[in-house]
């Protein structure tokens, strides 16, 4: 039986103020590799690495589903057989498609277009992902005021448990039209975070994110906007800024992308439709 790995460890360390300094223990948080393996359904393990991703201990497998949904190889949960630990080490996720499921393995290289320093241009990531998600308009039903907006980095860093300890890691939360935050995962990795959060709702079965906001601790870059894409949401607010190709990718598939998120205001880089906001008009003239 596999032991959970620790999200958080203690170390030794040595404050110094001033001229003077004092033995103390310190808080971490935990980084270590996760490798996500797939197999055909009957294929005996171990089955074939998929990529090797740091991250903090806790929830693994809701990663190992989350990226691979994000990744279209998977795409509900009736094409999952099972998922779980591989070996006793408790940095190996193996997940066995269901039977009749079309084998992904020999298309993996073309698609990883996720992280920034992969190498392909903007403009074929984009295309990538708009390959895999269904061309969208502003929805006519999901909005969220600024005030309920404005509230959401208060209420998130209340919930962010190991992150109070450490200070070391991301959040992503699912947020309510009404502010109420529905999910909320920690991570090391920002990418990771969000992955924990959609492969949690892909287990509940994908109902809530289309009618729900993606709240980041971080930045909003391109890969975090393509997961929120995929799992069909069509609100983003990051607590930091934007990327260019992630304001890029939402305008293309008009997703609302808030940057900068304060208790005192924020930016919106595509889609404000959504958001309702009292908007003032200023017209200059000529003297």
């Amino acid at each position: 039986m596999t032991t959970p790995r620790p999200a958080q460890v203690s170390a030794k360390v040595e404050r110094v103020k001033a001229s003077s300094s004092t033995s103390a223990v310190d808080t971490l948080a935990v980084e270590e590799p996760l490798e996500i393996r797939i197999r055909a359904f009957g294929e005996p393990l171990p089955g074939t690495p998929v990529t090797v991703t740091m991250r903090t201990p806790g929830n693994d497998e809701e990663l190992a589903l989350g990226f691979l949904f994000g990744e279209g190889l998977i795409h509900s949960m009736q094409d999952v057989a099972q998922i779980g630990p591989c070996g006793n080490t408790g940095q190996v996720v193996a997940l066995q498609l269901a039977a009749g499921v079309v084998d992904p393995r020999p298309a993996l290289q073309r698609s990883f277009y996720t992280t920034s320093s992969c190498g392909v241009c903007g403009k074929s990531s984009i295309e990538a992902v708009t390959k895999l998600v269904p061309r969208r308009r502003v929805g006519d039903q999901l909005r969220m005021s600024a005030e309920v907006l404005q509230q959401l980095p208060g209420k998130l860093q209340a919930q962010q448990s190991v992150f109070s300890v450490t200070g070391g890691l991301h959040a992503a939360a699912l947020v309510s039209p009404h502010g109420d935050l529905l999910a909320v995962y920690e991570d090391v990795g920002r990418h990771n975070a969000t992955d924990k959060l959609i492969g949690a709702e892909l287990r509940l079965g994908m109902q809530r994110p289309a009618n729900s906001a993606l709240l980041l601790s971080g930045r909003g870059s391109f890969e975090l906007l393509q997961k929120a894409a995929m799992a069909g949401i069509e609100i983003v607010a990051a607590i930091g800024a934007p990327s260019s190709l992630a304001v890029e990718l939402a305008q293309s598939l008009t997703i609302t992308l808030v940057g900068f998120l304060r208790a005192g205001g924020f930016n919106v880089y595509s889609a404000s439709e959504r958001l309702l906001v009292r908007r003032h008009t200023c017209t200059e003239r000529s003297v």
